[in-house]
């Protein structure tokens, strides 16, 4: 079952969907088990929709294994009120503790299974919320971004910013962007972030991705491997774009984390009995 919702965020309403998990079966008078709670970061630009309709084929496909999903827009993108680029960066990682904030109480969530799944800049932010949130213990993030504010100078050309600095905003696909909003992406530094998250993260990255190098994947997994605690694993998949917008890519994409986050929740299970 899915439905749309609005989440407050100060003034703004974030506009977001919400997979319920599919339960094959219940028994009669048995209070359902806590439910791991997966939540989508769209990034640059994007949408709780995604490419191709990308992040509702995955959260479909994760509320299927028995995962609680919720996909959003952030302010100014999809459906949400706003203008996207009026803030930066930290009104993101806010909005997306906001997310979490909603979700985690409408439903009973196993706190030892809050994953944030980030696409791009939306992989950057939910980084970033999850060193600030410790109620975040895993992380997928696919084609991330590693350099917030040069990633993004290079999608929307140097241009872009020298104007919105001359004149106090610039247009890009539609958005205003202030320079407020350009500066706060060169105060994040994710490869550097990276060292403070000490739960287990997916990274996966295409290799004909034209957008975000795919050598950030291998960047991000040598600087979790640096951590004291914590796993890192990474799936490069052959000429998967920035988007996994063919097929097969897309198909390997999400098979492959849905595989992963069904081991998570396997050994979470077994650590949980033998606890017991």
């Amino acid at each position: 079952m899915e439905r749309h919702i609005g989440i407050k965020h100060g003034k703004e309403e974030i506009a977001a969907t919400i997979h319920y998990p599919v339960v094959s079966e219940i028994s009669e008078g048995k209070k359902p088990a806590r439910v791991p709670l997966i939540i989508i970061c769209h990034g640059f630009v994007g949408n709780r929709i995604g490419v191709d309709r990308l992040f509702v084929k995955t959260a479909r496909e994760l509320a299927e294994d028995g995962n609680l999903v919720l996909r959003f827009d952030y302010i100014g993108c999809g459906e949400s009120t706003g203008e996207y680029g009026a803030e930066g960066l930290q009104s993101m990682i806010n909005q997306t503790k906001s997310v979490l904030d909603y979700a985690i109480d409408c439903c009973d969530v196993d706190p030892q299974q809050v994953t944030l799944l980030g696409h791009s800049l939306g992989g950057a932010t939910a980084l970033h919320t999850a060193v600030r949130d410790k109620r975040v213990t895993k992380l997928v993030l696919w084609s991330a971004v590693g350099y917030p504010f040069n990633d993004i100078i290079k999608i929307t050309g140097r241009d872009k910013y020298d104007t919105s600095v001359k004149e106090g905003a610039a247009d890009y696909l539609g958005y205003r962007f202030t320079p407020t909003y350009f500066e706060s992406l060169a105060d994040f530094q994710p490869f550097q972030e990276a060292l403070k998250f000490s739960g287990d993260v997916l990274v996966i990255h295409g290799t004909s991705d034209d957008t975000i190098p795919v050598d950030y994947a291998f960047l991000y997994q040598k600087v979790f491997w640096m951590r004291s605690e914590g796993r890192c694993d990474k799936d490069i998949i052959f000429q998967g774009d920035h988007t996994f917008s063919s097929g097969p890519e897309r198909e390997q994409l999400i098979k492959r984390t849905r595989a992963w986050l069904t081991e998570q929740r396997t050994a979470n299970q077994d650590w949980q009995h033998w606890m017991i």
